[in-house]
């Protein structure tokens, strides 16, 4: 039997991020159990539980990770659960946490039901031939910032700040295919960070009247893990919602660091820019935070310093 730890002993932390669209029913007891099991195992990072199954982002020595994801897989109706695994050199989270929430993605939208009406997936090795067909409009699902650091080439950006207003832009979209006629695009793709945006966006995009409707199997995190760099058509670094901030080809930790004001990544250049103090504010937000807030963030900044000199992690790092 493999014995728990916290971390794995080569000076690298293994990282999974798992997702499954599927009724789940007695959340509370699910998660009492879920949450004692990662806390038992040494496991960290944070899952989202709601009605329409489960969402999540660990760490952990890999032997526990497994075994974390055995479990949710014997739930009824969730044994197809993927994952996908990378490395982070520093630890990615500091304590774990299971939520209850409304949904797993946020879209706002009442009755859209990825888990029966999603689209169909396409493979890594499939995706580059949509990107070339002319009959293929690519859309990118992810917010804006996300988009800024890199996309695949030729992607529509709906330049949205949030998932929530997806729907939105894409009823203004879709407008404007339909009035195309003959000459629109005959299928619509679609592709997010991990594919469970892109994949809840099939089902919203369907319900609105559209068949032919794909999306990336793992997206952007399983391309660039399984696509030869030769191969490769997507440019820049990937945003991953953790300390990596962004990782490159073969899910390698990116450039990017993290505003701990305003939560935007920022690329190594603009670390020299006159507006970047460091914990306290970027070029992106120093002209919007009130002195008050600046102050706080000072402070919190102070605390993660006065941590480090201890040899400790502090908690805000990780929020």
């Amino acid at each position: 039997m493999t014995t728990a730890q916290s971390y794995p002993v080569d000076d690298a932390y293994h990282v999974m991020a798992l997702y499954h669209f599927a009724p789940l029913a007695d959340r509370d007891a699910v998660r009492e159990a879920l949450l004692d099991l990662c806390i038992a195992r040494q496991v960290k990072g944070t899952i989202l539980l709601a009605e329409e199954g489960v969402n999540g982002t660990i760490a952990g020595a890999l032997p526990d990770l497994h075994h974390v994801l055995e479990h949710i897989r014997d739930w009824q109706g969730f044994a197809e659960t993927e994952a996908k695994y990378s490395i982070a050199k520093d630890a990615p989270f500091l304590r774990m946490k299971v939520r209850l929430k409304r949904e797993i993605v946020s879209m706002g939208v009442e009755g859209v039901d990825a888990a029966h009406d999603k689209g169909e997936y396409l493979a890594p090795d499939e995706w580059n031939a949509a990107l070339a067909d002319p009959d293929t409009v690519v859309i990118d699902t992810r917010n804006s910032y996300e988009v800024a650091i890199g996309s695949f080439d030729g992607a529509v950006d709906p330049d949205t700040t949030s998932f929530r207003e997806f729907p939105a832009w894409f009823d203004d979209f879709s407008a404007k295919l339909r009035a195309q006629g003959e000459e629109a695009p005959k299928r619509i793709a679609m592709f997010c960070t991990g594919g469970i945006r892109c994949e809840k966006a099939t089902a919203y995009v369907r319900a609105q009247g559209f068949d032919d409707v794909v999306h990336l199997k793992g997206g952007i995190l399983k391309y660039l893990e399984h696509v030869p760099t030769a191969e490769s058509k997507f440019s820049g670094e990937c945003f991953v919602f953790d300390e990596r901030v962004s990782v490159g080809p073969g899910l390698k930790p990116g450039d990017y660091t993290l505003c701990r004001a305003c939560r935007m990544p920022l690329a190594p250049e603009e670390l020299n820019h006159q507006d970047y103090v460091e914990g306290e504010q970027c070029p992106h937000c120093a002209d919007v935070r009130s002195e008050a807030q600046k102050q706080r963030y000072r402070e919190r900044q102070k605390q993660i310093a006065l941590a480090a000199e201890r040899g400790e992690a502090h908690l805000a790092v990780s929020e």
